[in-house]
């Protein structure tokens, strides 16, 4: 989905260093030398460089950021048609295996690169001897499996980063030499699972991954400190220069290989003749190798023109480069493997807000939304956002006080029964009564503590969405007074809070950060998108 830059994924004008309100619904048409971009999140960065090319081009560059499916989704729909004049993600790989976007793109020139790579405190990669060794992505899912270490990974349904990594392990694992099959990902299920045994987080996005490993490593986040990230290498450099880390990130490059992000700048191929005069002076101003240099200083990615050398901070550069699935079955099949066989299984625990003001649309939003995540959405977005096979899922309406919880566990196989019963158990929720959200995240405590003691080896989470403030019982002072005295296994449990209707914003802000969750916005989108968007971080 799309929403405000304070919120993650964003709409923002960069280049002129201005917000608009909903760029990815412009309100005419574009006046000459504007480039309207739908890109990924992670390209705010170059903000800097973008305000000086324009300067330098007459360029304009006005982003839409949206998530690597959502992407994909908007170009093999037609999404963008006459909306966007071009696109830019990390890779365009996947969007090749996709022939209904593939026929959107037109001219694509790459920018600048970075390889997806694991970072390990210093202190780890130390313990394990990877210091000033290469080692193999065979070694490193071996000792993922006997969780020697610890590691956060962004969903691969939502960030290139996430997806890049599992495409990476994966090929590497099989050993074929070429792009892995379908065919061929159930002969190193085992494998993966064991390597993904050792992942401890999951996000939405690069960027908020790396900011929740900061946060629990500097003691700010309640949530359990992990080793290290699989990320863009870009990204564990700049943490690394960030200075707000305990101690520093040692970058590990496998040596059997990496799968690289090239950023290409792609014109559309329904481009008008301003908007191809555009991408041309952009693209080649971005191409020039003092501005290559600019990039590289202010992004840590590294150059892509020949003869502008990757400058000292990158330990390695000549990197082994993994072969990409060629077809979207081979992809489709390995999302689908990491989300009902491989990753470890989530429990999610769902707090809803049924009081009398949640009457009418608000109510049938809840519901479609929750409907939505049982299979409903069939979209390329919605197939791997749903409840997934091994999940235990519990849904706890209130209103004046809590309701009572009910608990669903999506079988491994034959999952159509369960998710039938949490279709029908969302579609029965009726709007009454006040508003006790304290309360009831308290009672969501309860219910989690002997779930959690009982099988602590999932993802787990807590989605608090309120429409209204909090009316009946505890208020938020009251809460925040007590919550250091939650049972630490549940403490330490991310809440991810929905703002709907007139729910507080500063005290569901403050939930979330408490938590170490994060707070989404769905008065402006719809609450549907939202909940699956919540999805890439659980």
């Amino acid at each position: 989905m799309r929403k405000v830059l304070a919120l993650g994924l964003a709409a923002v004008l960069l280049a002129g260093c201005s917000e608009e309100a909903d760029p990815a619904l412009p309100a005419g048409p574009p006046k000459p030398g504007t480039l309207r971009v739908l890109a990924g999140s992670e390209l705010a960065d170059l903000q800097p460089v973008l305000e000086e090319a324009a300067k330098a081009t007459g360029v304009e560059v006005q982003f839409t950021f949206t998530g690597t499916l959502e992407g994909a989704e908007s170009l093999a729909t037609g999404g963008v048609d006459g909306k966007y004049d071009a696109v830019w993600f990390s890779s365009n790989r996947y969007l090749a295996g996709i022939p209904d976007a593939a026929k959107r793109l037109g001219d694509q020139v790459k920018i600048m690169s970075s390889p997806v790579v694991l970072g390990l405190s210093t202190s780890t990669a130390r313990r394990l001897g990877w210091v000033d060794r290469q080692v193999g992505w065979g070694e490193i899912a071996a000792q993922a499996g006997q969780k020697a270490f610890s590691y956060g990974m962004a969903d691969p349904s939502a960030s290139n980063s996430g997806f890049s990594a599992l495409v990476g392990v994966a090929s590497a694992l099989a050993g074929a030499g070429n792009a892995i099959d379908a065919g061929q990902i159930a002969a190193v299920t085992p494998e993966l699972t064991g390597f993904f045994r050792a992942q401890a987080l999951s996000a939405g996005s690069s960027g908020w991954l790396s900011e929740a490993y900061q946060r629990r490593a500097t003691g700010e986040d309640p949530g359990q400190r992990i080793d290290g990230l699989i990320n863009y290498e870009s990204v564990l450099l700049s943490m690394n220069n960030s200075g707000k880390l305990p101690e520093p990130l040692t970058i590990v490059y496998p040596g059997d290989g990496v799968i690289t992000a090239d950023y290409p700048l792609s014109l559309l191929a329904d481009a008008n003749d301003d908007a191809r005069g555009s991408h041309q002076r952009l693209t080649e101003h971005l191409r020039t190798p003092d501005v290559q240099r600019r990039i590289m200083e202010t992004t840590q990615r590294r150059p892509v023109v020949p003869g502008v050398d990757p400058g000292p901070q990158f330990a390695r550069k000549d990197l082994v480069e993994l072969p990409f699935p060629a077809t979207q079955d081979a992809v489709d099949a390995l999302l689908s493997a990491y989300f009902n066989k491989i990753r470890r299984p989530s429990r999610t625990l769902y707090v809803v807000d049924t009081s009398g003001s949640m009457a009418g649309e608000r109510i049938d939003a809840l519901r479609s939304a929750l409907v939505g995540l049982t299979g409903a959405d069939g979209s390329l977005t919605g197939r791997f956002r749903q409840f997934r096979n091994r999940e235990e899922v519990t849904i706890l309406p209130f209103s004046t006080t809590p309701h009572p919880p009910r608990t669903f566990t999506v079988p491994e196989q034959d999952p159509e029964v369960v998710l039938g019963g949490i279709r029908e158990f969302a579609q029965g929720l009726q709007a009454n009564g006040g508003t006790a959200i304290y309360d009831s995240l308290d009672r969501a405590y309860d219910v989690l503590e002997p779930m959690v003691a009982k099988d602590p080896d999932r993802f787990h989470s807590i989605v608090l969405m309120t429409d209204g403030e909090n009316a009946n019982g505890a208020g938020f002072p009251a809460f925040r007074g007590s919550f250091g005295s939650v049972p630490e296994v549940v403490r330490q449990v991310p809440v991810f809070t929905v703002l709907f209707g007139e729910g507080s914003s500063d005290e569901l802000s403050q939930v979330a950060t408490m938590t170490g969750g994060k707070v989404f916005d769905a008065r402006t989108a719809q609450l549907s998108e939202v909940f699956q968007e919540i999805r890439g971080y659980q």
